[in-house]
């Protein structure tokens, strides 16, 4: 695989989750996307648990394996965010929480909105196989790395009813 020049390429895999673990023990990061309406573009804010805001401007490339594929982000200043935040497009909200399990951290996005009670579990590794090796916890259900329906893109677009048919 080619990876365009500045980008790096990202390995994770998600998963729904079945059985919510405890959340009580790390309060999440709340995370804001913007997907833009012209292209793969995604404008993301993060607010930390202390308050502290993180800007982030985000390509994801399309590839052939939906584990692993060239991404670039830019970090962005809160007023560089402001100017990008006017711009078209499809809003979602997750509060994204670290879980520990077997000496390794996940994420468990649960998400807001109309895609309440939507809740994935995801983890990244350093390579492609690294990332295929990883063992999810057991409340990790089934697998939607390779599902397009589960992308941030594609939930931005999508209302309660169609998740609920989904699901």
């Amino acid at each position: 695989m080619e990876i365009p020049k500045y980008a790096k390429l990202e390995n994770e895999r998600r998963f729904l989750v079945r059985d919510c673990p405890d959340l009580s023990e790390d309060s999440g990061r709340l995370i804001e996307d913007l997907y833009l309406d012209a292209g793969r573009l995604r404008l993301r804010a993060i607010t930390h648990p202390g308050g502290e805001r993180e800007f982030k401007f985000c390509k994801k490339y399309q590839s052939a394996d939906p584990a692993s594929g060239p991404i670039v982000n830019i970090y962005l200043t809160a007023e560089e965010y402001d100017g990008l935040a006017a711009l078209p497009g499809r809003r979602l909200r997750k509060r994204r929480h670290r879980v520990a399990w077997r000496e390794r951290a996940f994420g468990v996005d649960v998400f807001e909105g109309a895609l309440v009670g939507l809740i994935l579990c995801e983890a990244e590794a350093s390579s492609a196989e690294a990332v295929r090796a990883l063992v999810f916890p057991p409340w990790a259900g089934r697998e939607v790395t390779a599902d397009l329906f589960f992308t941030g893109g594609n939930l931005a677009r999508i209302d309660a009813a169609t998740l609920k048919r989904r699901l």
